[in-house]
């Protein structure tokens, strides 16, 4: 049996915005639970979750970081993830094995825009949330904008569960509303929250505080809405019960206060875990595909049922080798026994099983259902497979990526390196599924491709560093799509060679026609019975994915299109798969010239926040780069926030214009959104270029 009983586990990541304090808030966590003797800190390079050398100098996390603590008799799986939208893929695969999410906020900022982007990518696993407003010691914070801004720009019920005490540099404590408890803070390091009576100043607004949170709780509830109605009292119990409910349910969400980096506060969201956030029997079961048959089962977190783990990462430890992290959904995973890989189809087996505590880690005989750890030996699994039961394999849902909008060209210095450097960035792919490595047929060069600048700065700098391979890089470059604009029907290809003995014919008729945004390339067969043999078909299918590698333009994948195929011919002897998959790759590539294709540009949504008397300047900077205003808004302090869209390929080196056009008080972010049309302009300026 596992040491903790299943409603005693909390598998809860923080999630926020860059620089909210998520890392922080971890170390924070990670004192009090004991799990550390001294309070880490981002600005020292002292912290534990932020392990990476390059995490500690920029001040940022890049990895999603595991820990495991203990509070109150609870076990806490704790994943610290990062902020930064080029790392967005770690968020998003920390988030599909997650139960619950505690998300931060800076209170002079409220809601920020990767705040939104977390929070929807919560929202799409239905992931149960506490908010935190974080950072109250700061000028201009603000806890009740901050709830407001939770209201208005994430649509989400924010309820104040807390009354700060002392605003800013003043901010001692907070008020418990269901309680009606204050806590203060006295030592240095925050170790014990001290209980008082509520100040005298502050008791009518925590009544009527109190008053509006307990109403919006019995709205929740039928029988305390009853209660409520007929002005009887309802118990604290009663509250947090019904609360949890709403909060299981995504119909509410708490919010409380306070300060990690002063120590404030963090005790009382780690309570706020254990109350409110679901334990792995709260949460409905996940739904499996069984292997035999692909009928739709249920998987419950139950030991006694068979094995189900889905594996959310790979890392590749200098000293230990691969680490796949797996959340275990339903059965028990034992160290050296075997599980199939059932997204492989292949039996892997068992070498290390591991608790995970950031870059250390300690060994432990078996992970039970609704558990998170680390294997160590398997050879074949990748992020997104399914591990299972040999008798009963099934494969969980994986976990999908978004694509990359950016390249750059690397090729090695020395022989030596050329070898060392394939298998470093093949390692790296292993660990992160937004980084992709192809070789351009036209230069022979090898090109990776990333999220964003900063994404492929990090991990150009783990291949000199980590790998120790010495490269030369070069400048970024956008990643293109390339797309059809007009329907092409009934196209004929007829692929024949003739050779000594067997020839070669295959002969395809096909529709063409462009597809929704983002649709990539669908495929469907509508070929009459005896037209062409149906072992041919998925050649065929095989041969126009193959010819989408390279459009007719420029080379640049070719994209949102569908294919239909509707008839075709076939040879008793000559035809053949190859010479069906040949037929569909040139017969696409010419029906595609015929299309009118056009080439797409990744467009990126741009927030910038600025001082009011810079707000002409940066205008007239997004202009300059093709920008699309799309609105402003007013900040805290007479800041101002510009809203637009930008074409990815003019916001190269942006960061430095806006830096020195704002004496460095200028901000921005960039998230993408679509791809677009380039203009013709930059449609010539790229042919040319090629």
């Amino acid at each position: 049996m596992t040491e903790f009983p299943l409603e005693r586990t909390r598998n809860i990541g923080i999630i926020a915005h860059i620089d909210a304090g998520k890392t922080t808030t971890t170390e924070r966590i990670l004192f009090y639970t004991g799990k550390t003797y001294r309070l880490g800190n981002v600005d020292d390079g002292t912290t534990v979750t932020d392990w990476m050398d390059q995490e500690r100098e920029r001040g940022i996390t890049i990895v999603s970081a595991a820990v495991t603590a203990e509070w109150k008799g609870y076990r806490l799986n704790l994943i610290d993830t990062p902020g930064h939208i080029d790392f967005t893929a770690e968020v998003q695969r920390s988030l599909r094995v997650l139960d619950g999410g505690v998300v931060v906020f800076d209170s002079v900022q409220g809601v920020e825009p990767q705040s939104e982007t977390v929070w929807r990518q919560a929202d799409k696993y239905a992931v149960p949330r506490i908010c935190f407003a974080n950072k109250m010691d700061r000028v201009g914070a603000s806890y009740e904008r901050t709830i407001a801004s939770i209201h208005e720009r994430l649509g989400a019920n924010a309820l104040a569960m807390q009354l700060p005490i002392g605003e800013e540099a003043g901010f001692v404590g907070m008020i418990d509303l269901l309680e009606m408890q204050a806590y203060y803070f006295d030592d240095d390091a925050g170790r014990e929250p001290r209980p008082a009576p509520i100040p005298a100043e502050l008791q009518e607004a925590a009544e009527t505080q109190r008053a509006a949170l307990v109403e919006a709780i019995a709205e929740m509830d039928d029988a305390l809405i009853e209660k409520f109605l007929e002005g009887e009292s309802i118990s604290v119990p009663e509250l947090k019960a019904a609360l949890r409910k709403g909060v299981l349910a995504n119909k509410a969400t708490p919010v409380f206060c306070g300060t990690s980096l002063r120590n404030k506060g963090v005790q009382l969201v780690l309570d706020a875990v254990i109350d409110y956030l679901p334990s792995p029997l709260d949460i409905p079961p996940v739904t499996a595909t069984l292997l035999r048959d692909g009928s739709e089962v249920l998987r419950h977190a139950d030991d006694s049922e068979p094995l189900s783990a889905l594996v959310f990462k790979i890392v590749t430890d200098a000293y230990m080798g691969r680490l796949a992290y797996i959340r275990v959904y339903s059965g028990k995973i034992r160290q050296a026994g075997t599980v199939q890989n059932s997204s492989k189809d292949k039996k892997e087996r068992v070498g290390r099983l591991l608790r995970m505590y950031a870059d250390r880690r300690e060994d432990i005989e078996e992970l039970g259902a609704g558990d998170i750890g680390a294997i160590l030996g398997l050879k074949f699994s990748f992020t997104g497979d399914t591990l299972s039961d040999p008798s009963a394999p099934v494969l969980l849902e994986s976990i999908s990526f978004p694509n990359p909008v950016i390249s750059i060209a690397i090729e090695p210095k020395t022989k030596a390196d050329q070898d060392r450097m394939s298998d470093s960035l093949v390692k790296l792919s292993e660990e992160d599924p937004t980084f992709k490595i192809r070789v351009d047929e036209n230069t022979g060069q090898t090109v990776i491709s990333g999220m964003g600048e900063l994404h492929l700065d990090v991990l150009v700098g783990r291949l000199l560093r980590e790998f120790k391979v010495q490269a030369n890089i070069g400048k970024p470059r956008v990643a293109y799509r390339e797309a059809i604009t007009q329907p092409v029907k009934g196209y004929s290809y007829r692929y024949t060679k003739q050779t000594g003995g067997h020839g070669m014919y295959g002969h395809v008729i096909f529709d063409l026609e462009p597809g929704q945004p983002a649709s990539g390339v669908v495929f469907e067969n509508k070929v009459r019975q005896g037209d062409i043999p149906k072992e041919f078909i998925p050649a065929i299918e095989k041969g126009f994915i193959e010819a989408s590698e390279s459009g007719p333009l420029a080379g640049y994948p070719l994209t949102d299109f569908k294919v239909t195929l509707t008839g075709g011919s076939f040879h008793e002897v000559d035809s053949s798969e190859l010479s069906f998959k040949l037929a569909a790759v040139y017969g696409l590539r010419e029906a595609a010239e015929k299309a009118q294709p056009e080439i797409l540009e990744p467009i990126m949504r741009v927030e910038i926040t600025i001082p009011e008397e810079y707000v002409g300047d940066i205008i007239g900077q997004v202009n300059a780069r093709v920008g699309n205003i799309t609105g402003m808004e007013d900040r805290f302090g007479n800041a101002k926030i510009i809203h637009a869209q930008v074409p990815l390929s003019e916001m190269f080196g942006y960061a430095t214009e806006l830096r020195s056009a704002t004496q460095g008080r200028g901000v921005f972010t960039m998230e993408f959104i679509h791809y677009a049309q380039v203009s013709e302009y930059m449609k010539k300026k790229i042919l040319g270029m090629r």
